[in-house]
């Protein structure tokens, strides 16, 4: 996840959290707990890209296309 994060202040962030993790200073239980702190920390990010994942993470699925659309 961490892999996506970039930016100037994110990176600073980014980086420091990769040193704590090193050092057991913080420690996550789940992935949700770490998304919770990230998004607390940048917000949920500008509309387009949040639309742009969802819209990656669509799947067919065995429904016909009509039913997908």
């Amino acid at each position: 996840m961490l892999l996506y994060v970039q930016r100037r202040s994110a990176d600073l962030w980014k980086k420091n959290l990769l040193e704590d993790l090193e050092i057991e200073k913080v420690e996550f239980e789940l992935a949700e707990e770490f998304l919770l702190i990230l998004r607390k920390k940048f917000g949920e990010g500008d509309k387009e890209s949040v639309k742009v994942v969802e819209l990656r993470r669509i799947k067919q699925i065995g429904r016909t296309m009509k039913e997908f659309i």
